[in-house]
């Protein structure tokens, strides 16, 4: 019964609440930013956003982080992903409008264009444990 239960989403009183069985925060919010570098600027900048970003989104509440990248040509993609407890968890770090980029001080030496906007999404469906 419990293996069942860690595939399961609920909708309880308009929250989704993803269960795993284990007593620990889980996201339910996922936070999507995406921008591109040139190629030869992608591990400098890899390492720049994952210890002046990602490391500062965990210090301020995110669960967990993640960071892709796609090498296209001449220029990289870049995807991070952060985890969210809650909207509330996320908008505490990401301020009124979490759909706001919050730009690294060094982005405009990195990045190809300043995005202006991030996803935010509902976690839906988690089998992580």
């Amino acid at each position: 019964m419990q293996t069942a239960l860690w595939n399961m989403a609920h909708i309880v009183r308009g929250t989704t609440v993803v269960s795993n069985g284990i007593d620990r925060p889980r996201p339910t919010i996922a936070r999507i930013w995406r921008g591109r570098t040139r190629r030869e600027d992608a591990d400098a900048y890899a390492v720049y956003m994952a210890e002046t970003g990602l490391r500062e989104m965990e210090r301020k509440g995110a669960l967990a982080v993640q960071m892709f990248r796609e090498h296209q040509g001449d220029e990289t993609l870049f995807l991070a992903v952060t985890y969210w407890e809650s909207f509330e968890s996320m908008s505490a770090w990401a301020g009124d409008d979490p759909s706001q980029v919050r730009h690294l001080p060094r982005d405009p030496e990195f990045l190809i264009e300043m995005p202006d906007r991030v996803q935010v999404l509902e976690i839906v469906e988690n089998t992580w444990r």
